[in-house]
Order: structure tokens, then C-alpha cells, then sequence
């Protein structure tokens, strides 16, 4: 009777302590804090928290050098939560390129690559239909926007596409690519919410700039701008590679909120046993190339222009460029990369990367966007019957191979 007394107790205390050492997540799945002690996951910081974080921060780099070493150990652990400590070898990107679309000032050709062996980015590429030389590239990352057949799903929203089509216009080369296991490939069995999802996530991101590259960019005008998800990658991928020469990150940065789905912050990035960083330190590792910041008052960048921005600032400021970074608030507007957002953010692409801001823009503020087409989800897969899925390509993210 003693034993089992004994046995029961062992149980209770046992449940007791799993219990209490589990989290809910921001997707609302639970977390093993002693499996996963080091994730940062969604709101984990108070505002009140988050700020007092940057004010201890900005006294540990009081110099343009002292934040030049805080910036590298950031990347440092960015590159090491993410398992890209090491990067693998680069494979040929081996482009499928579908046939032009031809549209008013605008062109788009569905597009596929290799990031790893038999793995594909999907996406679209939109050019200008006269242009000559080589043009400036701009990546266009969606964020976590609508569910498939929707209409308004990841980088087949109509946000999406009218900012890349009017960017194309304005004289630049955009590539709108898919989050993993979005798009055609989720059709095919890839899934977003997988373990490795951050660390390929960055590593397509990576392999876009290649592309854009090969496609025949400026690599001396190479820019990145995403909204919400599409912003985490727009600030991770510019803290790691410095051929991004401007980022806008658009309703994403903040001090306390670290990024809610797992392809933000599944993976250590964040912290390790020694070390604790935010998103804002991430995205200051861009100075001192220019960055806009996009907020508005209805989600966890509210407190921008008062606590992220200045803190950005001074970091800029350290490095005698105060003025490349800029913050756009728009207090009555909700999270998205909507009307309001592009027009704060062509005038600033047109300024850095010299594109004709009179193709995107009246004389009065308003937008040109008439004449887009907005084109259905399945009218921008890449893989078709003239373009078949590649015989060696993977079809689930357990598959991929890493070296």
C-alpha cells in the first residue's frame, strides 16, 4: 500500500512539473520551456519590458566601434540559432522561367530555383517592359496574410502584387516569392510549421538575392521590403547580408513582440545561455545603410516613433549617419502593407534606389496603381505542363538535405 502511495505521489509531482513547465505559444500550441529554453516566441516582452531592455542597451555602445562588435554578435547568433553557422554549398540556382505576362508598363514571369538540391523558391518575377542596363532588384517577402483560394494569400495578395507590379514600373526588378510550404509547393506536400522552417526560410532568402543577381540586378542596388512575417524576413536577411542595400521592414519591428509563427522564432536566434537580443537590434544591424520603418497604431509597432525609432536612430547616429534611418507612423491605420504603407514606402525605395517615383505616384500623393491586374493564385505557380515539377525535386520538408 506504501509503494503505491509512493508511485502516485511520484505521478502527481510529475504532472505538477510538466505542467508548470510548458508555455503557450502565440500560435497557441504548447512549448517545453526545459526542451526549448532559449525561444523568444511572439508578445515575450511587456512594452514596458521591451523598452527598459533597449534603455540598458544603449549604455553597452556608447561608440560606432562598441556597436559595430554588439552588431557582429548579433549576426553571430542569428546565423548559429538558425543552424547557418556554416552555410551549405551554394548549388546552381537552375532558374524555370515562364513566359511574360505583358501588362500596362509591367511584366511577370512565374519563376522557380534551387536554394539546396531539389529544393524550390516559387515566386514571380515583375520587370519593366522597356528598360535597359542594369536595373535596381527589390525582394518582396508576403507575410502571414489569408489562406490558400482565398484571394488574399501570402504573396498572391493584391497588396503584394500592386507593389511589386508599380515597382516594376518605377524601374526595378522584383521577385515576389513564397514562404516555405505556401503556395504550389503546399500543394505538394511542403508544410510552413515545421522545425527547420526559420533556418530555409533565410537560406531562400539568401539564395533570392542570388537570383536577382543572375537575373542581372545592380548589386550595388539591392533592397528588401516586407510587411508583418515579410518584415521579420526583411530585417533577418539584411542583419546577415550586407549586398542588401536598403530595407523596410513594414509593421514588424518592435521591442517586446519577437514574432508570433514559428518561422520568426522557432529557432535560438534570439538568445543563448550568454546572450539576449530583440527585432530592433536586429534591424539597427542594418546601419548604416538606409531603412524605413513602416508602424502603425494597432499592433506592436504603436510605440515606434517614441521607443523603437529613436533607438535606431542613435545606433545610426553612432555611425555618423543619422539620417538614413526613417520611420513613416500611421496612427489610424491597421497591420498590413495596404494603401497608406506604399505610399510611404515608394518615395523612399525612389530616393535610395533611383527609380522614377512620377510611374508610382501623383503630384498630390496618390497612388498610380490603375491598370494592375490582379491575377489569380494559380495563374502565378510556376510548375505547369510546359514546366513540369523537376524529377529530383523534394516534396516535404522533412526531405531537405543540408550540406
Amino acid at each position: 500500500m506504501n509503494t503505491l502511495k509512493i508511485i502516485l505521489r511520484i505521478y502527481i509531482v510529475g504532472i505538477i512539473l510538466l505542467i508548470s513547465c510548458t508555455r503557450v505559444g502565440a500560435q497557441g500550441e504548447k512549448t517545453d520551456k526545459n526542451a526549448k529554453p532559449m525561444l523568444c516566441v511572439g508578445q515575450y516582452w511587456t512594452e514596458a519590458e521591451g523598452k527598459a531592455f533597449l534603455d540598458h542597451q544603449r549604455k553597452t555602445y556608447t561608440t560606432g566601434e562598441a556597436w559595430e562588435k554588439r552588431a557582429k554578435q548579433i549576426r553571430t547568433q542569428i546565423l548559429k540559432g538558425a543552424g547557418l553557422e556554416k552555410y551549405p554549398k551554394k548549388c546552381p540556382l537552375n532558374p524555370i522561367i515562364g513566359e511574360k505576362r505583358v501588362f500596362e508598363g509591367y511584366q511577370v514571369q512565374n519563376i522557380a530555383f534551387e536554394s539546396l538540391p531539389g529544393v524550390y523558391v516559387t515566386g514571380s518575377l515583375y520587370t519593366p517592359t522597356n528598360s535597359k542596363g542594369k536595373l535596381p532588384g527589390i525582394l518582396c517577402p508576403h507575410g502571414h496574410f489569408g489562406t490558400s483560394g482565398d484571394g488574399a494569400y501570402g504573396r498572391y495578395h493584391p497588396d503584394v502584387q500592386k507593389r511589386s507590379a508599380v515597382l516594376a514600373r518605377m524601374g526595378a526588378i522584383v521577385f515576389a516569392y513564397d514562404m516555405v510550404g505556401y503556395g504550389q509547393l503546399a500543394e505538394f506536400g511542403w508544410k510552413h510549421e515545421h522545425p527547420q522552417t526559420l533556418k530555409l526560410q533565410l537560406w531562400n532568402s539568401i539564395r533570392a538575392v542570388d537570383f536577382l543577381l543572375l537575373m542581372g540586378a545592380n548589386p550595388k542596388k539591392i533592397a528588401i521590403t516586407g510587411a508583418s512575417g515579410g518584415g521579420t524576413q526583411t530585417f533577418l536577411l539584411t542583419a546577415i547580408d550586407d549586398r542588401i542595400g536598403v530595407s523596410v521592414p513594414v509593421v514588424q519591428v518592435s521591442a517586446g513582440f519577437f514574432g508570433g509563427c514559428i518561422c520568426e522564432s522557432g529557432m535560438p536566434i534570439h538568445k543563448s545561455n550568454n546572450f539576449q537580443t530583440n527585432n530592433v537590434e536586429i534591424a539597427a544591424c542594418a546601419a548604416p545603410r538606409p531603412m524605413l520603418l513602416v508602424s502603425d497604431g494597432d499592433d506592436w509597432t504603436k510605440n515606434t516613433p517614441q521607443v523603437e525609432y529613436p533607438h535606431i536612430k542613435y545606433i545610426y547616429g553612432l555611425l555618423g549617419n543619422p539620417n538614413l534611418i526613417e520611420n513613416v507612423h500611421l496612427p489610424n491605420d491597421k497591420h498590413g502593407y495596404d494603401y497608406n504603407k506604399r505610399a510611404a514606402v515608394y518615395p523612399f525605395l525612389a530616393k535610395y534606389l533611383g527609380l522614377d517615383l512620377t510611374k508610382a505616384m501623383n503630384p498630390d500623393g496618390s497612388l498610380k496603381e490603375d491598370g494592375i491586374v490582379i491575377e489569380d493564385q494559380k495563374a502565378l505557380y510556376p510548375f505547369d505542363d510546359k514546366h513540369p515539377f523537376p524529377v529530383n525535386g523534394i516534396r516535404n520538408n522533412d526531405d531537405v538535405i543540408w550540406k
